[in-house]
């Protein structure tokens, strides 16, 4: 990740109605990741706001678009670029510390028994401490659905 290229808390349209990453960041290739920082929400929660990470790659295009270029979705028209040629942005979640929590570590692996794969988005994990002491671009990320080790950002999978 790039430091400092952040847009915090900056709304997305979906059907069911706005979808409100907690950031989102501009990576070294130039593409963007969600970013979701965890530290009270139930397990609950966190797979109902996958869901409406879905509901907003999966939102039909809007406008009537022009000759150049067919109408777009709003991701399309955010994250994809001129020729469409960058998939959905990855979804980062990165589990913190929390009074009356279990540990992040604990946490993260009980989402990962939770969540169930989608391939039309990619999702993946760490904890903060790891995050911190590593860093964003070393092998940090666990990928749902993918029971390999952690992977760096530039090596997390492409969604169908």
């Amino acid at each position: 990740m790039v430091e400092g290229v952040w847009d915090v808390e900056v709304p997305h349209p979906t059907p069911a109605g706005n979808l409100l990453p907690d950031a989102v960041a501009l990576l070294a290739d130039a593409s963007s990741a969600f970013v979701e920082i965890d530290r009270t929400m139930s397990y609950a929660r966190l797979l109902a706001k996958l869901e409406r990470y879905d509901a907003y790659r999966n939102a039909p295009a809007s406008g009537c678009g022009n000759a150049a270029h067919a109408p777009r979705s709003h991701w399309q028209g955010a994250y994809a670029g001129p020729s469409l040629e960058r998939p959905f942005p990855p979804v980062l979640f990165v589990f913190a510390p929390a009074p009356r929590r279990a540990a992040p570590d604990t946490r993260e692996a009980a989402f990962h028994d939770r969540a169930r794969p989608n391939w039309r988005i990619t999702v993946a994990t760490t904890t903060l401490h790891q995050l911190t002491r590593d860093g964003a671009d070393r092998p940090v990320w666990r990928v749902v659905g993918h029971s390999e080790g952690r992977r760096a950002l530039t090596a997390l999978p492409k969604p169908r």
